[in-house]
Parts: structure tokens; C-alpha cells; sequence
């Protein structure tokens, strides 16, 4: 008896400080809310596993196999939708890499800056320039092999590709519906 007092007294004691007392709570099984003594039901499932629910629309969802994500008023809904969770967190903020540039296999990158420091101007001249030079090297191949290319075009208008015969209309390949 006496030690019994004493935890008693102790126990006040500590109530008139100021420390809260804890109350052991249960989490529901289907909705996640919190259990307090003597409410709930604790049901045990075929596995062996025990399951709090805290209350009877819980037990009666459960035992329809309902699940949790599908219930609107449930915790595991409101996870899966992203609610409730603007003022716990805050959006982190993405950072842009920047931009560098790099040399291409043909070009340094010495060259491509040159480039681009230069006027447009300039830039299509010289590809006009370039076009009339392949076009001139074109003819003069042209010309070199002329006499070869003669003989191929007499040859080939002999040879005329007759078309095969693919049968008459009544007839038809394949399978038909």
C-alpha cells in the first residue's frame, strides 16, 4: 500500500508541474485517424494479423474490402490526391542549368564563336561561292565523262522493262471478303 501512495503522490506531483499525460492511441486500419481508448473495434484477419478500425462505417468498408485510396474522407486518398500538404512543405525550386557551349566534331570551338561574331552577309556570300564552285566541278566532270555516259543511254534505249502479268480482272491473289 504505501508504495502505491507514493506513486500516486509522485504522479499529482507531476500533473501540478505542468507534463501532459500520454494516451495510448491506436491508428485506424482504413481511414488513418487516431483511436482513443474505448472506441474501435479491433478485428483480426484471416492471416492472423489484428486491425484497429475506428468505427463502425470503417469496420463495415473493411469487411467489404473497400479500399482506402477509393474513399474520399480517408488519409490514404488524401496522400495519393496531394492535399493537405501546402503548408507542411513548400515546392522546392528547380535551377536552370546554363547554357555552355562545346565544340562539334568539325568545327573548334574557336571556329563556331568566329561564326557567329560574323555578319550574315558575309556568311551567305561565301556559301554562294561555294555552290558555284561545286557547280563548276560538276561540269567538268560532266565534260571528262561525257563520252561514257553516251554509250550508257545508247544501251539502255534498247532494253525496254516489260511489265509483269498480273492476271486478268476476274482473278485475284490473296484472300478476298
Amino acid at each position: 500500500h504505501r508504495t502505491s501512495l507514493l506513486l500516486c503522490c509522485c504522479f499529482c506531483r507531476n500533473n501540478l508541474i505542468g507534463s501532459k499525460m500520454v494516451i495510448n492511441t491506436e491508428l485506424c486500419a482504413l481511414s488513418e485517424y487516431r483511436i482513443y481508448p474505448g472506441n474501435g473495434k479491433l478485428m483480426i484477419r484471416r492471416d492472423g494479423k489484428p486491425i484497429w478500425l475506428g468505427s463502425s462505417k470503417a469496420f463495415s468498408l473493411t469487411v467489404q474490402r473497400k479500399k482506402a485510396a477509393k474513399l474520399v474522407w480517408t488519409q490514404a486518398w488524401r496522400r495519393l490526391h496531394k492535399k493537405g500538404l501546402s503548408e507542411t512543405t513548400t515546392k522546392k525550386r528547380s535551377r536552370r542549368a546554363g547554357k555552355v557551349q562545346r565544340a562539334v566534331v568539325g568545327a573548334s570551338l574557336e571556329d563556331i564563336k568566329k561564326k557567329t561574331a560574323q555578319k550574315s552577309e558575309l556568311r551567305t556570300a561565301a556559301r554562294e561561292s561555294a555552290l558555284k564552285e561545286l557547280k563548276d566541278r560538276k561540269v567538268a566532270n560532266k565534260a571528262k565523262t561525257g563520252s561514257k555516259v553516251a554509250k550508257k543511254a545508247t544501251q539502255s534505249q534498247t532494253f525496254q522493262k516489260v511489265p509483269k502479268h498480273m492476271g486478268g480482272k476476274g482473278k485475284r491473289g490473296g484472300t478476298q471478303r
